[in-house]
């Protein structure tokens, strides 16, 4: 369905218009499921709100096909590459995993070790690895309770945490005597601290709308059972990986024992390999957390939005399963589809982290400044692209349509209702984004303390510490933004009924209705008259 503005058009299926969002009497709105309770003189509602000629009908939660979309596969080309990928990946993952196993193993085990091949890496690598999905897991956990305990404090919590970390890699290059990259770094260290004070005024907007988030999700235990499936997935993919790719350093790497008996190794092919691995457990896991968000989008937030909370009886049953259902199946082309040009920004980004280390370790330093230059450059480009896709991937899930159909829908939404104002300034986003550096920074930390304290034998130059940070890091930061895509696919679902039928939140979430049309009235205001 393309985004126009046009009169309400009422589904097939019966459905009750929800009551007049206008308050009756001197209390604007009585606390309600899905609203919680904030002190009024904390949040107050602007003069006048609601308007007067505000409408106060509902449209039909099944416009436009919303919630019941055709059968039809969307994007075949795209589900046909992704699986593809996925099989080439599996079937050289069984050819090294064999030869690995053939071969007796790398060698190697937890702790100080000087066993196994000192050519590439071993065991040791994959057991550290393996850790690392470990702690990723605990950590991204950890970052669950904390959001779900907390609300105004976690915005504070990760801005802080951001800040920190930031001064700590700018020290580290100080004493590491990296004088271009620890100048770099203090100047992102200084930016982020003036950073922390601009985007603390908008901190009660934000405060509210994980508070609303939380509430939603503290009825529909359905959220975190899907957050914490896709996130259990994105640990064993990254096992996965980690063991793929150790296991093809040992099978063609010259001087390795499995290459003894062939000719075909050589430091090009696994180099090659390796970027095909790293490729596709890329895709593999923007693939499960955009699958994990159109769930959650499609099910427990969208049905919250449109229907209400359960217990008016207008919400269909098993809304997450069917959710899942719609996005694994017939629109799982169209996430891959938007998937696969985010992992290739991605992989972009991680070429280019490794050529500024191999730049400052060789000391060229207008290679160093090239290469950070251009990073961010892919970085910036990454981050929009992803923020963009999340609103496009709420709109497959809602109705079913196709990503470039859902993608320029996505941004007429944006450009005509004049939402893009509040969604470009959601703390809420950066702060989730925040947490999964954290988590991956933290990752990266471990696995640099333990090469450090446990010295590898193939690891005795320090040559292999940048690639095996490099995937410390990955696999930390998928695991988290894997589980907070929990707490965005609410607030973005939210922002996007928002541009639709903004006087559904009105009744659902007066506060936050409140809110936003106190400090965006363009946006409620102009839809309005729709």
């Amino acid at each position: 369905m393309s985004y126009t503005p046009s009169q309400p058009k009422w589904g097939s299926q019966p459905y009750t218009p929800l009551p007049d969002p206008r308050p009756a009497g001197p209390q604007m709105y009585a606390p309600q499921y899905g609203a919680p309770s904030y002190p009024p003189n904390n949040y107050p509602a602007p003069s006048g709100y609601p308007p007067d000629d505000y409408p106060t009908d509902s449209k039909s939660p099944y416009e436009g096909g919303r919630f019941a979309p055709k059968k039809r596969i969307n994007d075949p080309i795209f589900l046909v590459l992704y699986l593809l990928a996925v099989v080439g990946f599996a079937v050289l993952s069984v050819i090294v995993l064999i030869s690995w196993v053939k071969n007796g193993g790398l060698g190697g085990t937890v702790g100080s070790d000087d066993t196994g091949t000192k050519i590439s890496l071993n065991s040791h690598t994959a057991i550290l690895l393996l850790f690392v999905a470990g702690a990723g897991l605990i950590l991204a956990s950890l970052y669950l309770i904390m959001v779900r305990a907390f609300t105004k404090a976690i915005l504070h919590i990760t801005l802080i945490l951001s800040i920190l970390l930031n001064i700590g890699v700018a020290v580290l290059y100080w004493i590491e005597k990296v004088y271009i990259a620890a100048i770099i770094f203090t100047i992102i260290a200084v930016i982020s601290i003036f950073a922390y004070f601009g985007y603390r005024a908008r901190i009660p907007l934000a405060t509210v709308l994980l508070q609303t988030v939380m509430d939603i999700a503290k009825h529909h235990p359905s959220v975190y059972v899907v957050a914490f499936i896709a996130l259990v997935v994105q640990a064993a993919v990254s096992v996965w990986f980690a063991f793929t790719a150790i296991a093809t350093y040992e099978r063609w790497t010259p001087g390795n024992p499995a290459c003894t008996a062939s000719n075909d190794c050589s430091s090009g092919k696994v180099t090659g390999l390796v970027i095909f691995e790293l490729f596709v457990y890329i895709w593999m896991s923007q693939v499960v957390g955009n699958v994990a968000l159109a769930t959650m989008a499609g099910g427990p937030f969208g049905s919250w939005y449109y229907f209400g909370p359960r217990e008016q009886g207008q919400m269909p049953s098993h809304p997450t399963l069917s959710a899942f259902v719609r996005a694994s199946t017939l629109s799982l082309g169209s996430i891959a589809f938007g998937s696969l040009i985010v992992t290739i920004l991605e992989l972009i980004r991680i070429l280019l982290e490794i050529v500024k280390d191999n730049a400052s370790s060789d000391g060229h330093p207008v290679e160093v400044c090239l290469a950070l230059c251009a990073q961010c450059f892919v970085g910036c480009i990454e981050g929009m692209v992803e923020y963009f896709n999340r609103y496009a991937y709420i709109e497959i899930a809602l109705y079913g349509k196709s990503y470039l159909s859902a993608a320029k829908d996505t941004w007429g939404l944006f450009k005509d209702r004049g939402i893009d104002a509040v969604i470009n300034d959601s703390l809420v986003t950066m702060a989730l984004t925040w947490g999964g550096y954290a988590v991956g920074l933290l990752c990266a930390l471990f696995a640099f303390l333990y090469l450090h304290f446990t010295h590898p034998s193939y690891n005795s130059n320090g040559q292999y510490t940048v690639p095996v940070l490099v995937f410390a890091f990955l696999i930390g930061l998928q695991c988290s933004l894997t589980l907070s895509s929990a707490i965005e696919a609410g607030v973005s679902t939210i922002f996007v009924g928002l541009g639709e039928d903004p006087q559904v939140l009105a009744i659902r979430a007066p506060q936050l209705f409140g809110l936003i049309a106190s400090t965006y009235p363009q946006v409620v205001h102009g839809i309005a008259r729709v």
